[in-house]
């Protein structure tokens, strides 16, 4: 196999959550049928990989594991605070999503760089880890516990950034979201990732300021380019629906 460790990325902005999500699968579709023309006809054509960050308008979602007890309150108020409800396939519990947050979806196939699901959980960690490290603040993992912690060592350690992935035939999905300027109330509607025990917290909380996002996500993806050793390629919204139609 010739590994590929271009990366295409876009940043889609604001965009509805299922829409997102179809997109996901589209991509990850494509990779998985490439993969299977190679085997099926002794081919060698290279994997594309893609990572998408956007925003989502508040959402709540729940991993297939998740506990749906964790989500406190009854569907009909989620109309109320603007909030939509979805019960999706990746690992992990409850969490939020909403305006402020950076949600990254890198769909990688990691035969172009690694075949082992728990290195990418913490590399994904790691650039959260580096980043938040950029603005002066202590963050960390917990064991046992996947995400980034603020804190981490301390008894009141806050999650800032939260993971869920999926993969399949090494093709992942989903990814991580990063608190940036988020509005924290809508975390008190959830027991956040199952844990009821660890507040959340943003850099906006944290330093003190709103944080300008673009210079948060350039961040995130220098590190995300050092650590897994790929090369970015921006692409237009434009370009990709041609490429995942195509």
């Amino acid at each position: 196999m010739i590994q590929n460790k271009d990366v295409q990325f876009v940043d889609i902005g604001l965009s509805p959550y299922q829409e997102t999500w179809d997109l996901q699968e589209s991509l990850l579709g494509r990779i998985a049928q490439i993969k299977l023309n190679n085997r099926q006809q002794a081919l060698v054509s290279p994997t594309p990989n893609f990572l998408l960050f956007c925003e989502h308008p508040h959402v709540y979602t729940l991993g297939k594991s998740g506990d749906e007890s964790h989500l406190l309150m009854q569907e009909p108020f989620l109309a109320n605070i603007g909030a939509s409800f979805f019960r999706i396939n990746r690992g992990g519990d409850i969490t939020y999503h909403g305006p402020g947050q950076l949600v990254a979806y890198p769909i990688l196939d990691l035969e172009n760089f690694f075949t082992d699901i728990h290195l990418y959980l913490r590399k994904l960690e790691e650039a959260i880890i580096l980043t938040c490290q950029d603005y002066g603040l202590v963050a960390g993992r917990i064991d046992g516990l996947t995400g980034v912690w603020i804190d981490y060592e301390k008894e009141n350690a806050r999650k800032i950034c939260a993971l869920g992935v999926k993969a399949s035939r090494w093709i992942t999905m989903h990814g991580f979201a990063l608190n940036i300027n988020t509005d924290l109330t809508y975390f008190s509607h959830i027991v956040p990732c199952g844990i009821a025990s660890r507040g959340v917290t943003s850099l906006e909380q944290e330093l003190g300021r709103k944080m300008d996002m673009w210079e948060v996500k350039e961040k995130v993806l220098s590190h995300l380019c050092q650590l897994f050793e790929c090369h970015l390629q921006h692409v237009s919204r434009e370009t990709l629906n041609l490429t995942h139609n195509s």
